[in-house]
């Protein structure tokens, strides 16, 4: 698998970029802008974004969904309990998910983990062996639940019987 991690923006948050080394088709996760990074990389690898995830839809997150997707055609994947809020925010979800589904990238096979306490519909993904995680959990801490839709006692199972045990 072909993986970068780019921090972007004022947050310095994460966009994931991975594709498949057999097919070149590539997945960005939470491009909070349409940072030149993702695409110098994707052209640098000779890959085509096929998908845009959405860990949760919360703006620092999903900032350059709308203008990546226009730009590239990529199909955007969100979790049901958040899909509604990036559809009233301008950005079409074309797959909506649920836990455990699976979506394929190339070759690659990408699992949904609902993670439910930053938003109602946070979710992780877990792709050969690699986490990607959004605000449910960070080096050292985890995200807020403070914000509306938020739980910290979701945000704690969540943590506890979701990430804790992969």
């Amino acid at each position: 698998m072909i993986f970068k991690q780019i921090p972007v923006g004022m947050m310095a948050n994460f966009v994931y970029v991975f594709g498949c080394e057999k097919t070149k088709k590539a997945a960005v996760v939470d491009p909070s802008t349409d940072a030149p990074e993702i695409h110098e990389f994707v052209e640098e690898n000779g890959l085509t974004i096929e998908y845009i995830f959405a860990t949760h839809g919360h703006g620092d997150h999903i900032g350059g969904v709308a203008s990546l997707a226009e730009k590239t055609g990529a199909k955007v994947v969100a979790h049901s309990g958040d899909a509604p809020g990036l559809e009233r925010a301008g950005i079409p979800v074309d797959v909506v998910v649920e836990d455990g589904d699976k979506v394929a990238v190339g070759e690659i096979e990408v699992e949904t983990l609902h993670t439910p306490g930053h938003t109602p519909g946070s979710m992780c993904l877990l792709a050969e062996g690699k986490l990607m995680t959004g605000d449910t959990l960070f080096v050292g801490n985890c995200g807020r639940c403070d914000f509306p839709g938020g739980s910290m006692e979701q945000l704690f199972n969540s943590l506890q019987t979701r990430l804790k045990t992969l």
